[in-house]
C-alpha cells in the first residue's frame, strides 16, 4: 500500500531538488572540471548521506508517532513553516559556488567522502526529514511504512537529478550558475514552495 500523501510529497521534493543552489552548482562544476567519474563518486556519497539520515529519521518518527501524537503533529506544523523558510531562501539565495566545497584534482574516493560528509552534516537535509516529511504522513498504524516509502522516494528523486546534472556537466554548470534565467527559475520555484506551504498550513489546522 502506497503512502496516501506520496503524490504531494513527490511534488515538494521535485521543487526543492530542482531549485538551483550551491550543492547543485558544486556538483555541476566538479563534473565539468574533473569528469563524470568524479561527479558520479560525489553523487554516490550524497545519496548514501541522504539514505543514512532518512533511515535514522524513519526510526525516530515511527517511535515518536506512537509515543506522543501531540509532538508528532507539532512537527507537521513545523514542517509547513520550514517549507516557507525554504521558499524564502530560494528567493534570495546567492548563486555562487563555495570555493571550500570544490577541490580540483581529487580522487573519486575523496569526492565520495566529501559528498557523504556534506550531507551527513547538512542541517537542512536533517530538518527536511524531521519536519517536512511528517506533513505527508497520515498518523495511523502504518507510519513506519509510510516514512520508509517517502524516504526512499526522496533519495531516488534527489539521486536521479544529481545523475542528470553529472551527465549534462558543463551545460548544467552554465545554466545553474551563470544562466540568464537562473534568478527567474529560482523565484518561480520559491513561489510554488510558498504556495504548497500555505496549503499545508490550511489543511493541517483544520
Amino acid at each position: 500500500m502506497l503512502a496516501p500523501m506520496l503524490p504531494s510529497f513527490l511534488l515538494v521534493v521535485l521543487l526543492v531538488e530542482l531549485t538551483p543552489g550551491p550543492n547543485m552548482g558544486w556538483l555541476a562544476l566538479l563534473s565539468a572540471s574533473e569528469g563524470r567519474r568524479a561527479g558520479f563518486a560525489a553523487t554516490a556519497g550524497i545519496g548514501l548521506g541522504l539514505a543514512t539520515i532518512a533511515a535514522a529519521s524513519a526510526l525516530g518518527l515511527a517511535q515518536l508517532a506512537h509515543a506522543s501524537p501531540l509532538i508528532f503533529n507539532l512537527l507537521r506544523y513545523a514542517g509547513a513553516a520550514f517549507l516557507l523558510w525554504l521558499a524564502w531562501e530560494a528567493w534570495g539565495a546567492q548563486r555562487e559556488v563555495s570555493p571550500t566545497a570544490f577541490h580540483k584534482n581529487g580522487t573519486a574516493a575523496k569526492h565520495f567522502r566529501r559528498g557523504l560528509i556534506i550531507n551527513l552534516l547538512n542541517p537542512k537535509a536533517a530538518l527536511f526529514f524531521i519536519a517536512v516529511l511528517p506533513v505527508h504522513i497520515v498518523p495511523n498504524g502504518t507510519v513506519a511504512m509510510q516514512t520508509a516509502q517517502l524516504s526512499i522516494a526522496y533519495v531516488a528523486i534527489a539521486t536521479t537529478i544529481h545523475v542528470i546534472i553529472v551527465l549534462l556537466a558543463g551545460r548544467a554548470h552554465g545554466w545553474l550558475i551563470t544562466g540568464p534565467y537562473t534568478r527567474l527559475v529560482r523565484h518561480g520555484f520559491a513561489m510554488m514552495l510558498a504556495a504548497i506551504a500555505l496549503w499545508f498550513f490550511v489543511g493541517t489546522f483544520r
